[in-house]
């Protein structure tokens, strides 16, 4: 991967962060960048978000993905993913 994929990565940090959540970009032993998000208030809830580049040319450009592989939202909105993930990882207050 070249560095868009890390640029749309350090944008999703940033937007993970202003909804409270502990996120940053690392990098495995293979090369590969994800964001590792964690909820700080809950810290079993976390998330591993990769973004790839769409593979038919019909598609927006890039996309955050879930861990298990499922495109989540295009990389061009950072704030979307990030709401995404927010509500994916909030805390279930009883």
């Amino acid at each position: 991967m070249g560095d868009d994929d890390f640029e749309h990565l350090e944008r999703l940090v940033s937007e993970l962060g202003a909804h409270g959540l502990l996120a940053r970009v690392v990098q495995n032993q293979n090369g590969r960048r994800f964001v590792r998000v964690i909820n700080p208030n809950a810290t079993s809830l976390s998330e591993n978000v990769t973004c790839r580049p769409a593979t038919v040319s019909d598609m927006p450009d890039w996309w955050y993905c879930w861990s298990w592989g499922e495109r989540m939202h295009t990389a061009d909105d950072p704030a979307g993913a990030a709401t995404k993930v927010a509500r994916v990882l909030a805390a279930v207050v009883e």
